[in-house]
């Protein structure tokens, strides 16, 4: 259970940087394998080097992507970056400038480049630390956020052969799509006549890579799997990764167990995720009380000045026990920073001029104990998750 997780966890497993996990993760690939490759439909690579799974989503979702990057840049930049070390040999060294350079040849055609501009010089550093982190590339002499100050730093690599992995083989041409939707949508001629197949692997990617797996419609085809399966899918997800599938009437979630637990959690020991589950309970109060009103599909519809007051109004119940920086923060940044740690977690969407909160709000919710004060002194310990299992609201 435990490799496999980690799997589906981590990018990779390097032989040369975890040797005990890659040799156990391959003396017990035959375990998970069938769970992997046919369930999730991932593919797995296995080589002397490495042990990876491909891990496409079933759908985009922008959490999904390199959490330190901050520009489409970043990404045109990793991406001239990984041509450039596809052409070197395993081990063998290179200078800063002559990959400036060729990433500058490669890239002009389609964006502006100059060097001297700070922002992108940062983004370049973003990138050259995200490709040291992931061991694409070692710097041996000099340092990649020197380049902040000026161009005119050096710095000698050298290619770890990594980078080569990173790239998904999708198996079929991709030259003609224009944006993520197209994958989403993309289905192989071959596989036309097999729709079931991919509804299987949908519903397992959006349980295991997604915060909840939504539906609107009583005759979705993920929905209705789903329920008819119940049993075979709670049973595979338990025994390979650990955890219990919650099925409501319009969502479903797997939620992990405290000693599976692994990825990225909500909540965590942090402010931001504890104020949200304080104001995922205040909704659930309001709903109950007749203030929030859900439409047939359990979703609340409100304008962003109706959230903003929400927000607010949690934090005049809630502040005295809120870090400084919450408690002071402007309101518009608060619910800015609020309402984009809710889409991340599919929490909530903003469509058009509407926030549209989702049922998952009730789902995880909390609360301050018993002892606290909105005028007391004492900082009180973190909310008290409760978690819905059989009804959200």
């Amino acid at each position: 259970m435990y490799e496999c997780r980690t799997l589906i966890e981590r990018y990779w497993l390097d032989r040369q940087t975890d040797k005990e996990l890659y040799h156990q993760a391959r003396r017990d690939l035959p375990k998970y394998r069938r769970f992997i490759t046919e369930q999730l439909g991932w593919r797995i690579i296995q080589n002397e080097r490495i042990i990876k799974v491909e891990k496409a989503p079933a759908a985009a979702e922008r959490f999904m992507g390199i959490n330190t990057f901050v520009d489409k840049r970043d990404y045109c930049l990793l991406c001239a970056l990984l041509i450039y070390l596809d052409d070197k040999e395993d081990d063998e060294p290179f200078l800063l400038s002559e990959m400036v350079t060729f990433i500058s040849e490669q890239l002009r055609q389609y964006m502006e480049i100059d060097w001297k501009d700070f922002s992108q010089r940062k983004s370049l550093i973003r990138v050259l630390q995200f490709a040291e982190t992931m061991k694409f590339l070692i710097a041996h002499e000099g340092k990649s956020e020197n380049l902040s100050g000026g161009m005119e730093q050096e710095v000698l690599y050298e290619n770890t052969g990594l980078s080569r992995y990173f790239a998904t083989n999708f198996g079929y041409d991709i030259s003609g799509f224009k944006g993520y939707s197209d994958f989403d949508d993309y289905m192989p001629e071959e596989a036309s006549g097999d729709r079931g197949h991919f509804r299987i692997n949908r519903v397992y990617r959006k349980l295991v890579s997604s915060p909840a797996l939504y539906w609107q419609d009583v005759n979705d085809a993920d929905a209705l799997y789903l329920k008819n399966q119940r049993q075979w899918i709670e049973k595979n997800l338990q025994e390979q990764l650990g955890g219990q599938l919650h099925v409501h009437r319009n969502c479903a979630f797997f939620v992990l167990d405290e000693e599976h637990t692994f990825g990225r959690r909500h909540p965590r020991d942090a402010m931001l995720p504890q104020l949200v589950l304080l104001l995922c309970g205040l909704i659930y109060d309001w709903v109950q009380e007749g203030r929030l009103v859900r439409d047939e599909y359990e979703l609340i519809h409100m304008t962003a000045i109706q959230f903003d007051d929400l927000v607010t109004q949690c934090r005049d119940k809630y502040g005295a026990g809120w870090s400084k920086e919450y408690r002071d923060m402007p309101e518009e940044k608060l619910s800015a920073s609020v309402l984009d740690y809710m889409t991340e977690w599919l929490l909530a969407a903003v469509e058009e001029d509407q926030i549209i909160l989702y049922p998952s709000v009730a789902k995880l919710r909390g609360e301050y104990n018993g002892d606290f004060s909105p005028d007391g002194d004492t900082k009180p310990a973190a909310p008290e998750p409760t978690v819905q299992e059989d009804s959200l609201f």
